[in-house]
């Protein structure tokens, strides 16, 4: 496996993350951040996930620019 595999593979999940919907998929299963927040529960693993899935979707438009690169790199290099 080489590191471009391995690059495309972070960027999948990210995109996988940045996709969910929090009043659909996170709210009902208690995975938002405010609620978190409400029980200081920031620092648990819980609290991690739920953390780097806001950050995900919060950083949607660096994302979307970075899926445009590396699909115009994948159209040139073949």
């Amino acid at each position: 496996m080489g590191f471009w595999t391995l690059m495309e593979g972070l960027l999948l999940f990210a995109n996988a993350l940045a996709i969910l919907n929090e009043d659909r998929f996170l709210a009902p299963k208690g995975w938002i951040l405010a609620e978190l927040h409400q029980t200081g529960k920031r620092n648990s693993l819980k609290g991690q996930i739920v953390g780097l899935i806001h950050a995900c979707q919060y950083m949607r438009l660096p994302l979307m620019l970075f899926n445009l690169i590396v699909i115009v790199f994948k159209l040139f290099s073949g």
